[in-house]
């Protein structure tokens, strides 16, 4: 009783703005990009995993994880719920997707688009949904000031102070160079300053083509600028940055990398492989202090061995599967977490989660009563290979379909909806996708209220 107390006061404090935009993402089946811990249910080990590798961020280490499954099973929402716990936790986070045009190395700029993309979304715990750089510079300057009561020649050894332990690293000088531009801009009121300001900006972005374009900008020759070939660099220098000036880490996310896998090109591919293998080396060794990557992809992307990861053979012998695994058991401590199907009881205290917020955000009792909850899920996990294939994704989305129906036809109940869908397809699409050993019949685990926790 008291369990449920507490989750219908949580769920009362929901904005109305988080409210519309979870409910609507969810019903499109895509990931909410804010509101994720409110319907965040299981996935407790994986997040444990991840949250330890922020403490060891935090402490100077680096390291990178791939969370690798099925479309709609939860890798993206899990990234997104991470992003939202490191946030929380002072870290800088950066997100990008792969599509066709941005991948991490490639023709006609497309690691530059990726690196582009992730300082759009660079983010912190001020600056949750992105374009957060000019604010941590900012804030990062006007702590100097207070520190140095104001007098410019005092900021400028503290910011130089600073900066010197980046000149070492690959693109550190200009890297530095550039930071202390900005810096006497932010002092001075002077259009000119505010041009070489916006200038800066621009070169931390990445969005100059050539160097000639930067020195016309920036007033001075730069003798390095972002490119497909350095971006993973910057992004090093980042992650110095923001441990030198305050905040614990940067936690970089690559969502969607089954496009890596989708090359037709093998010699592009290929390339793209190796930049992950270099990214790899380097956070694996310590070489990427207070960074920490993670990679989102399907098991084909992983596995396949013409044209996934496995198909370069030195991520295979890096990534494969220990001789020594035991089936049924799980392995947080290595880079890759495979990410399991949401139990039965998992799948219903989603629905149940969901039901409260939908009555919540339309301000009136929703006309599905827990019995039907249950009957809802036992006809979802009858279908043909539900036990491995049903996801989160598919599941809610049918769910909340059944809920707009029954917001916008008061004339249906519960049963003539749900009554005509009884015989699904297959839950992957396909009848033929099915292992044999799982078409025979399927036990059914019968619900209970106590089955139902948060």
């Amino acid at each position: 009783m008291t369990e449920t107390t507490t989750e219908n006061k949580e769920i009362q404090r929901v904005p109305r703005r988080i409210l519309s935009s979870l409910i609507s993402a969810v019903s499109a089946g895509v990931v909410p990009r804010i509101g994720a811990p409110y319907i965040a249910i299981g996935r407790q080990d994986e997040i444990k995993a991840l949250l330890s590798d922020m403490e060891t961020v935090d402490e100077g280490g680096c390291g990178m994880r791939f969370l690798i499954g099925r479309y709609g099973s939860g890798k993206s929402f899990l990234m997104q719920l991470v992003r939202g716990y490191a946030l929380e936790r002072d870290f800088i986070t950066a997100d990008a997707d792969l599509t066709p045009e941005r991948r991490l190395y490639g023709s006609d700029h497309a690691g530059l688009f990726t690196y582009r993309e992730l300082m759009k979304n660079l983010a912190s715990k001020s600056s949750p949904d992105g374009g957060a750089l000019p604010v941590i510079l900012t804030k990062w300057l006007d702590k100097v000031r207070m520190m140095s009561d104001g007098r410019e020649d005092a900021m400028e050894k503290e910011v130089r102070r600073t900066l010197s332990s980046m000149e070492n690293l690959v693109g550190g000088f200009d890297f530095s160079k550039i930071l202390l531009t900005f810096f006497r801009a932010q002092l001075s009121d002077e259009d000119e300053a505010q041009d070489r300001k916006s200038a800066a900006l621009k070169w931390f972005r990445g969005e100059y083509t050539s160097k000639a374009e930067a020195r016309a900008a920036l007033g001075f020759p730069v003798s390095v600028i972002v490119d497909d070939d350095n971006w993973y660099d910057f992004l090093k220098l980042w992650a110095a940055l923001c441990r030198e000036i305050g905040y614990r880490g940067l936690i970089v996310f690559i969502d969607e990398c089954v496009n890596l896998y989708k090359i037709t090109n093998r010699i592009s591919r290929e390339n793209n492989y190796e930049k992950i293998l270099s990214m790899f080396n380097d956070t694996l060794q310590g070489r990427a202090p207070g960074m920490e990557i993670i990679l989102g992809g399907t098991p084909q992307f992983l596995e396949d061995t013409r044209r996934g990861l496995f198909s370069y053979e030195a991520l295979r012998s890096r990534l494969c599967d220990s001789r020594f695994s035991v089936e049924g058991t799980t392995n947080m401590m290595g880079p890759l977490i495979r990410l399991r199907r949401l139990s039965d009881n998992e799948m219903l205290a989603l629905i149940v989660r969901l039901t409260k917020l939908y009555s919540q955000f339309y301000g009136e009792t929703v006309r599905v009563s827990e019995d039907d909850m249950k009957q809802f899920l036992k006809i979802c996990m009858d279908r043909t290979g539900a036990d491995s294939m049903i996801t989160p994704r598919e599941m809610l989305r049918d769910y909340m379909t059944v809920l707009n129906l029954l917001h916008q036809n008061p004339e249906l109940d519960f049963g003539s909806i749900v009554g005509k869908a009884v015989t699904m397809e297959p839950a992957d699409g396909s009848a033929d996708a099915v292992p044999k050993e799982e078409s025979a019949p399927r036990t059914q685990k019968t619900f209970t209220p106590d089955d139902i926790s948060f």
